[in-house]
């Protein structure tokens, strides 16, 4: 070797030392895989956030692997190579609900992942057809549970599928308020929502995004969300727990996972990177559109809440009975 280009490939080496982060950049490709199809809120945001780290991790490429719920996307890097290099946008489906809505998942949702960092929380709120509240005589939450309470069986709520967050935010509304109600499923959460305004079903627990639309031009009336606390995006909405129904709260999230034996000090630098995306005034903007909450979290944060959600849905599963074979 000319001594030249010894003293290029020495300089070259010394600078990837001393810079690893800058240097494994330059050459790396991050594969961050969407287990459901494009389009979607969880699509957005994962494309929002691999365009805000490309500078910091290098080439971000956003994968689609959509099938079964979620599972298949998930499984694929819960098989990856645990380098950081493959990691999944996770939600409250593939780690916290399939797990007891499928009789069999091919992954542990917490032995074969490392939290990276909690993403999103996206309120889901309790719906009516105006004309129905208006039949009815509900305005509140505390209406709608006497109602209930005197009616049994009359009323009933649409949801986007049995096993899907609306369904069992109902069965949990069910559970907790002592009152019986029948559940209508539909083939995904818009027929519901039609089913809705049509007055096929008298309330539905929706996503936030998809429901604000008809809530702002009065064709529903929404009575509460489900989050523990208030929606930075409509906070005049109070939550079902200070509704009358303490310590309810249920919602969608997404998050962050890179594959199970992920080395730690890998972890902790893609949380870095992605929390700092979060706290960016463009990326809070755009997830005030989609009515979605920023929740960056530490990795080991991330994976408490994972634990404690998992053991909250395994009671509301099992209690709704709803299954997929």
């Amino acid at each position: 070797m000319k001594r030249r280009d010894w003293l290029l490939a020495h300089t070259a080496l010394a600078t990837s030392l001393a810079l690893p982060g800058l240097a494994s950049a330059q050459a790396r490709t991050v594969r961050l895989v969407v287990p459901y199809p494009a389009g979607g809120p969880l699509d957005t945001i994962a494309r929002l956030l691999a365009e805000k780290a490309k500078d910091s991790l290098g080439t971000v490429i956003v994968e689609n692997r959509a099938g079964a719920g979620g599972n298949l996307g998930a499984d694929h890097v819960a098989k990856a190579a645990p380098d950081g290099n493959t990691i999944v946008m996770g939600a409250v489906a593939t780690h916290a609900i399939n797990p007891w809505l499928y009789a069999r998942i091919p992954y542990d949702p917490i032995r074969d992942f490392a939290p990276i960092t909690l993403v999103a929380r996206v309120p889901n709120v309790l719906v009516m057809n105006v004309e129905t509240t208006q039949r009815l005589k509900i305005s509140s939450v505390a209406d709608l549970i006497a109602y209930a309470r005197a009616n049994p069986g009359r009323l009933n709520y649409g949801s986007g599928g049995n096993g899907s967050a609306g369904h069992l935010a109902g069965e949990m509304f069910k559970g907790q308020a002592k009152v019986s109600m029948v559940h209508i499923p539909y083939a995904g959460a818009a027929p519901a929502q039609l089913g809705l305004l049509a007055g096929q079903v008298d309330l539905n627990f929706d996503n936030l995004a998809a429901a604000s639309g008809n809530i702002r031009t009065g064709r529903l009336k929404a009575l509460a969300v489900t989050t523990a606390q208030r929606s930075s995006v409509m906070p005049e909405l109070p939550t079902i727990a200070e509704s009358g129904l303490p310590g309810f709260a249920i919602d969608t999230w997404f998050g962050l996972f890179a594959p199970g034996g992920t080395p730690a000090d890998v972890v902790q630098r893609l949380n870095d990177v992605f929390v700092k995306a979060l706290q960016e005034p463009d990326v809070k903007a755009r997830f005030a559109q989609l009515m979605a909450e920023p929740s960056p979290t530490t990795p080991a944060q991330f994976g408490d809440f994972v634990k404690a959600e998992l053991a909250k849905y395994e009671k509301v599963v099992k209690a709704s009975g709803a299954s997929l074979n």
